[in-house]
């Protein structure tokens, strides 16, 4: 099982690691740079003595004053302590040393005849020397050349090198732990807001939904996050009351019709009855089943539509054949209450057959059902390159203003007296909204001096 690893922690590590680096680093640069420095003060003398000694093998008339060079360069170096001088023959004869010289002959012969002027470095025992070689003239003759070596002991410089990076390491391992501390502790600062982000949260519950975290006093990293965070509990907020909203609504819708089967079915057991009274009471009891049964399938459709989980299968559907086929299926209706049935226009659209024949089918009975005597229920297909619009209209029992935004919530009637069994369950104008909402389109009524248009607008492609 993996452990959590802590935002704080990671930063402080983060803060550990870039500023060692950093440190490291200029450990090594301002460490290279004494170095540098040091070797450049040694080149300095040794270019020096290297001249001095060229100057004097100039000055040199005859082999016996080459044999006295000795006098001469013993006088030139009084005061260099730590300085060492070699002259040699080309067949490493030595012509001069100072006491404590101790040049490795093969390596300044090599150094000599390269003419680099290179320092090189070598230890003998405890010592470190670092010193420069080169083939110089004399002037005895244009032929006569001799191997000269100057070489310092750096064993100061050494001594103080050593201290001086046991300091700096000493100091880039204090350094490294203070920036670890003060990482952390900026880290914990500056993730105080997230923290106060946690705090305001774990206010919001069931009961306090409405309560929004505040975006203006957090951060402009943790704003965004706030502000998703408000709209997530917006919409926790908007379902969690139309959930509420949903269950009130069927513990109202169904109280009636249970109470009605408990009352029948007490008062049918009060007493001995006829079969004939039996059969009554069980025949008003099957259609109060019906009925709840069909609210039942209602508010499951709702339910799931309100949840996205109804997914129309679409396929290419005439209008006007499904306009006229709901014509046919509602002729006796119209014949008893004398209404006449009109289609205009057609169009197809790519939708669920049967879920666009349900709603288009709330709709007619709505109207059917709202017309006045001897009007006309007028059904408008028209088409635009993007869209399909389907009006119905009908004239008769109009709807206020203010319950036009209203008709299709669940359970709502304009007029709560109606009874039951002939207003159906209440959810006809909701499932019709969920249905053109399921396939992308909207829906809208309108009311003005009794006539009624409820008009649905439909994408032509899927």
């Amino acid at each position: 099982m993996t452990s959590k690893k802590s935002i704080t922690r990671r930063l402080t590590l983060l803060f550990v690691t870039a500023s060692s680096v950093v440190l490291l680093a200029l450990g090594f640069v301002i460490a290279s740079s004494v170095g540098k420095h040091f070797e450049e003060q040694d080149m300095e003398v040794l270019t020096g003595k290297m001249a001095l000694a060229g100057h004097t093998l100039e000055q040199l008339k005859s082999q016996n004053d080459l044999e006295r060079i000795t006098h001469l360069l013993d006088n030139s170096l009084v005061g260099h302590h730590g300085l060492e001088v070699l002259i040699l023959r080309p067949n490493h004869e030595v012509i001069f040393a100072t006491p404590n010289a101790n040049f490795p002959i093969e390596l300044v012969s090599v150094s000599a005849a390269q003419n680099s002027r290179r320092p090189i470095t070598w230890t003998q025992g405890e010592q470190t020397f670092r010193g420069i070689a080169a083939e110089l003239p004399t002037g005895i003759s244009e032929r006569s050349r001799v191997i000269v070596a100057v070489a310092l002991d750096i064993a100061h410089h050494q001594a103080f090198m050593r201290s001086f990076l046991q300091t700096l390491w000493i100091f880039v391992a204090g350094a490294a732990a203070l920036t670890g501390f003060l990482g952390w502790a900026a880290a914990r600062r500056g993730l105080a807001p997230l923290r106060a982000l946690r705090e305001q949260a774990q206010v919001v519950t069931a009961q306090q939904l409405s309560h929004r975290l505040s975006v203006e006093s957090a951060p402009v990293e943790l704003a965004e996050l706030a502000h998703s965070l408000n709209e997530m509990l917006a919409r926790l907020e908007e379902a969690f009351h139309r959930l509420s909203d949903f269950s009130s609504d069927i513990a109202h819708e169904l109280r009636t019709p249970v109470s009605n089967l408990m009352t029948q079915t007490q008062v049918a057991l009060s007493r001995q009855r006829s079969a004939d009274d039996y059969r009554s009471i069980l025949e008003s009891n099957s259609e109060e089943f019906e009925h709840m049964a069909r609210m039942i399938s209602d508010m499951l459709l709702l339910a799931k539509a309100e949840n996205g989980l109804v997914v129309p299968t679409r396929e290419a559907v005439d209008l006007a054949a499904e306009v006229l086929a709901l014509f046919d299926y509602y002729d006796a209706v119209t014949e008893e209450k004398r209404l006449n049935l009109a289609l205009e226009g057609n169009a197809e659209v790519s939708a669920d057959r049967l879920m666009l024949r349900r709603a288009l089918g709330n709709l007619l009975s709505n109207a059917v059902r709202h017309s006045a005597a001897n009007t006309t229920v007028y059904v408008r297909i028209s088409a635009s390159l993007d869209a399909v619009s389907i009006c119905m209209e009908n004239t008769g029992d109009g709807i206020a203003q203010e319950y036009l935004e209203r008709v299709f919530d669940r359970f709502f009637r304009v007029d709560p007296s109606r009874q039951r069994s002939s207003e159906g369950t209440g959810l006809g104008l909701a499932i019709t909204k969920s249905i053109v909402l399921a396939h992308g389109g909207t829906i809208s009524v309108e009311s003005i001096d009794g006539t009624t248009t409820f008009t649905i607008i439909l994408p032509r492609a899927p």
